[in-house]
């Protein structure tokens, strides 16, 4: 795909265009990394003038660049911005669009939109005629919510965009340290020859949020923690972690590998649910140092089985990683908000220290708050001691923020993935069978709840969890890093 002569929100309005669409369309500009002639056109059902929308959009990049905003760098990306009303459903809507499109040599459209619109979107561009090579689609998460609502979105999709034009974003894929797992495995010998079952005991991966649904309620209730984190972040940081050394960094090399893990993870059987697998739902408790409404009294009181708390332990039935667990949390109204990845290494075989006590190495990713990477190791005290050694755990930091001074902000994760697109290249994107890997393996599990009359187990607002998720790591004799 040549490079789009427009750039195309739907939902433009939205609350995803606002915080991170258009600023991150902002700093690309600024920096000079958008084509000179690209021009931002919005999409949504609110009445507005293109003057209008520019004041607007100028409001929501003022907020999110705070005191990164540039009135200069503004005047240039205000010139790309133009706006058109209709309603998705509505085939008048993709006339004005044509319309508004003429002349140039191809555009991208990014549906920023709830998934039930996604078909009538594609349906009504193909309608027009906007379909054809060179345009290409971004879809946002989640793709249906199932197997077979994700096959239907996907086969509508690929009736009139090819799978190289169909740009299927996960914005976590968009981390800087995300990405950098890539290079820490295969652009140093140090992990690599050790990122195995011999070497490892068991990985972590957690994703904390210390919210509610703040708000989201409708579409939370529909989708719940499994669902709306697991099924993508999660498998995809999983897969990463899990995935074979790709031939090389092109697209199709990278996301081959990662389908290959998913197709891998062990099935869970409903024999094995209350074993391997954790639902919850906070109540009322204390968050921030405020009393906070339980799940089901944030919206009236209304009963519920949706699971804001997941806990799972996984395992990659291949020779990498025979017998070596994978444990996945996530879930709102927790202690802390963090993101990490922790690599738990083996004991050593023998212990030459008289009995000094002895912490196996730890690999800590942390996506958020802050991103770094820290390796825990056993270090010899600098003390004078009698007849033997002290030691104590020390770790190695990497701080990216300490490392690298030079950039004052912190980007978006969507603008990588922004400018990937626009660029046409798909390797930070989920391919189809990527996704459709993903919801086969959590169909079987949310299935299997429903076939068990397994309901979410209620947690304090402000804790961990339900004391499940502390019983699934130590039937195996570990524990959550916290």
């Amino acid at each position: 795909m040549t490079m789009p002569g427009a750039f195309v929100i739907f939902g433009a309005t939205g609350d995803l265009a606002r915080r991170m669409l258009f600023p991150s369309l902002y700093f690309l500009d600024a920096d000079g990394l958008l084509p000179s002639e690209l021009r931002i056109i919005g999409a949504a059902r609110s009445a507005h003038s293109d003057a209008e929308f520019r004041a607007d959009v100028k409001t929501w990049v003022k907020d999110r660049a705070g005191p990164f905003f540039s009135e200069d760098a503004w005047k240039d990306f205000e010139r790309r911005l133009g706006y058109v009303s209709g309603d998705a459903t509505d085939s008048q809507s993709y006339v004005r669009l044509r319309e508004a499109l003429k002349g140039d040599p191809g555009a991208l459209f990014y549906l920023s939109t709830s998934p039930a619109l996604y078909i009538p979107i594609v349906q009504g561009l193909a309608e027009q005629g906007l379909t054809g090579a060179p345009n290409g689609v971004i879809v946002e998460k989640p793709i249906g919510k199932s197997y077979a609502s994700c096959e239907q979105i996907n086969s509508a999709i690929a009736e009139h965009f090819a799978e190289n034009r169909t740009f299927r974003i996960d914005h976590y894929l968009g981390k800087e340290t995300v990405q950098n797992l890539i290079a820490l495995r295969f652009a140093n010998a140090l992990f690599e020859p050790l990122w195995n079952r011999h070497y490892i005991d068991h990985v972590q991966i957690t994703v904390a949020e210390t919210l509610g649904v703040e708000g989201r309620f409708g579409y939370y209730n529909e989708y719940g923690a499994t669902r709306d984190m697991v099924q993508n972040h999660l498998l995809q940081l999983l897969s990463l972690i899990a995935m074979e050394p790709p031939h090389d960094m092109r697209p199709e090399s990278v996301r081959s590998e990662k389908v290959k893990v998913l197709r891998s993870l062990r099935p869970i059987r409903d024999s094995e649910l209350r074993d391997k697998t954790v639902r919850g739902q906070y109540a009322r408790g204390v968050a921030d140092g405020q009393t906070v409404p339980g799940y089901s009294e944030e919206e009236g009181g209304k009963p519920s089985d949706t699971e804001t708390f997941v806990a799972l332990c996984a395992h990659i039935d291949n020779w990498r990683w025979a017998g070596v667990p994978f444990y996945l949390r996530t879930g709102k109204r927790l202690p802390t908000r963090h993101s990490q990845i922790v690599i738990q290494f083996r004991d050593i075989p023998h212990s030459i220290f008289n009995g000094a006590p002895l912490m196996a190495n730890q690999l800590t990713i942390t996506l958020q708050p802050e991103e770094s990477i820290s390796l825990t190791i056993m270090n010899k005290t600098p003390t004078l001691t009698q007849g033997g050694y002290e030691l104590q755990p020390l770790s190695l930091n990497l701080s990216l923020l300490d490392a690298f001074k030079g950039e004052k902000r912190r980007r978006i994760a969507y603008e990588r993935l922004l400018l990937e697109a626009i660029s046409n290249n798909s390797t930070l994107f989920v391919r189809r069978d990527e996704a459709e890997a993903a919801w086969l393996w959590i169909d079987r599990i949310i299935e299997g709840w429903a076939r068990t009359g397994m309901r979410p187990a209620p947690y304090q607002a402000g804790s961990w969890g339900p004391a499940g998720a502390f019983a699934l790591t130590e039937r195996n004799g570990h524990s959550w890093d916290e």
